[in-house]
């Protein structure tokens, strides 16, 4: 089978070594498309492609309408909204992603964003610590335990809502359940994101939440942009003077909380979350292992459009 790595954000060398290592391994041929800047070259590049691996890059319609071999892509990541499922479903095309390979890398940035919105983006002032102050979890995943787990060794103290996950599973971590999701924002100083973009969560976060949140709190996404209302959130940050926001996603009106809030508010010029070396070759590699046993077993533990 000729397994394609298509990505416009190439792997570093030493993942795809090892993906090739692991493709090669399973009697399969790899190909790669990287640094590619029109969508016509990915549509060449999946025409003889039986597997795809990819980053951010977009798996749209028209692109599963230029690969006819196609049977597997896999999003080497958590995320999967770039994938389009329905179009991979009526092709009979698995779609998966490689949930918890760059948990850590998330759950580090968002630490890292909290240290520095407290320390005012390492500006001139007075900043506060995160030693006893209270970090709300919302989806307490694999990120989420990770961020837990990390805002313990600084002192704070957790609490986590996510109504998909056993409250004792939660309770079991030393982490305070919310009973509802009104009762995690009202007691969070700082509110790590960490919920998928759906249909059920686009645009979800916005005044209801935010107004009920302690003086001074943050709200820390590391997420996906969808998930936040923006003009909301622009209405609250306006009424509260003392919330913050800090960000991996720049939102849609980036420059306009930028020019009106200033520090109070940050975001990456790029999305940051997964971007070390070692949440590079973990996604790569399990992404390429994934492949290789679902062409050599049949396995579909991570399929999305099931």
């Amino acid at each position: 089978m000729n397994i394609l790595v298509a990505t416009e954000k190439p792997f570093s060398k030493v993942a795809v070594d090892q993906i090739r290592e692991i493709a090669e391994k399973g009697g399969h041929t790899l190909t790669t498309l990287e640094k590619y800047t029109d969508v016509q070259q990915l549509y060449d590049a999946v025409a003889d492609a039986d597997a795809l691996i990819v980053r951010s890059d977009k798996v749209t319609r028209e692109v599963i309408a230029a690969a006819p071999k196609l049977q597997i892509v896999v999003r080497a990541g958590a995320g999967f909204d770039n994938l389009d499922l329905a179009a991979c479903t009526e092709r009979g095309i698995v779609a998966m992603n490689t949930p918890g390979q760059n948990s850590n890398a998330v759950a580090e940035l968002a630490l890292g964003f909290m240290i520095y919105i407290s320390r005012n983006q390492f500006t001139a002032g007075t900043g506060s610590e995160l030693k006893g102050k209270t970090l709300g979890i919302q989806a307490y995943g694999n990120v989420g335990r990770l961020v837990a787990e990390h805002a313990k060794g600084f002192g704070m103290n957790i609490i986590a809502f996510d109504p998909f996950v056993p409250a004792e599973a939660i309770k079991a971590d030393g982490v305070e359940v919310a009973a509802t999701l009104e009762e995690l924002y009202e007691k969070s100083n700082f509110l790590s994101l960490h919920i998928p973009a759906t249909e059920q969560t686009k645009k979800s976060i916005g005044y209801h939440l935010l107004s009920r949140m302690p003086k001074g709190a943050c709200l820390v996404n590391t997420a996906r942009k969808e998930v936040i209302h923006e003009e909301e959130l622009v209405q609250v940050l306006t009424e509260r003077e003392d919330l913050k926001y800090i960000t991996d996603i720049a939102a849609s009106n980036q420059a306009e909380l930028n020019e009106k809030f200033g520090k109070r508010v940050f975001a990456t010029p790029k999305k940051m979350g997964a971007e070390t070396a070692e949440a590079n070759v973990n996604a790569g590699v399990a992404a390429a292992n994934q492949i290789c046993d679902f062409f050599a077993t049949g396995n579909r533990k991570f399929q999305l459009n099931k």
